[in-house]
């Protein structure tokens, strides 16, 4: 079987700890359920992932060469 997240099209995805999130819904002055979601079923979700976690997405980009998204993982 073909393991999805290791894929070369797939950004990397992981598990941000408490400390790290902290300081990233302080920098944005936002709360946890104000992250977009994502579903626990995703493919491309680290298998550590639970629904409450924090993931946070770094994808390539043209223009600022790395670009960071963080998601909630929902049911």
């Amino acid at each position: 079987m073909v393991d999805v997240s290791q894929h070369e099209l797939v950004p990397e995805h992981t598990v941000v700890d408490d400390e790290a999130l902290d300081a990233v819904l302080e920098e944005y002055n936002i709360g946890r359920t104000d992250l977009p979601k994502i579903k626990r079923a995703d493919p491309a979700l680290p298998d550590d992932a639970e629904v409450g976690d924090v993931v946070k997405i770094v994808r390539d980009s043209r223009t600022t060469d790395r670009a960071v998204t963080y998601r909630l993982v929902v049911e």
